[in-house]
């Protein structure tokens, strides 16, 4: 089991940047695939991004292509997510998510360990 920590998150203007860490302990998670999902109040939780083993190959959820850098440094254990121009509509709890595996994984489902969450709030 890997075990995932948030960090990073907070409140920031519309149009600022953010960057969230998820450090990971337990195992080494150069074989795991890991993702970023949120979820705002009265919202299920969505995908955000995802990252292969390797970092080599990357998905975006269609609202942040562009604006969100999914990446990941294995000798850290620690994956990133670098948020740019954000907007309201960004705010929410983010979780990083890990699951053992080559590729990468877009369901919530597919993940089998989970951090807490760290909120970001974005004011208008």
């Amino acid at each position: 089991q890997v075990h995932l920590v948030e960090s990073g998150g907070g409140l920031v203007q519309a149009g600022g940047s953010l960057r969230l860490s998820c450090a990971a302990s337990g195992r080494i998670i150069r074989g795991y695939a890991m993702g970023w999902f949120r979820q705002a109040p009265g919202k299920e939780r969505e995908f955000v991004a995802t990252i292969n083993w390797s970092g080599g190959v990357t998905n975006y959820a269609d609202p942040v292509k562009g604006r969100f850098t999914i990446s990941r440094d294995n000798a850290k254990n620690t994956m990133y997510l670098q948020m740019n121009s954000l907007k309201p509509e960004d705010t929410g709890v983010y979780y990083c998510a890990a699951v053992f595996g080559l590729g990468f994984y877009v369901h919530e489902s597919q993940y089998s360990d989970w951090g807490q969450g760290t909120q970001v709030t974005v004011s208008s």
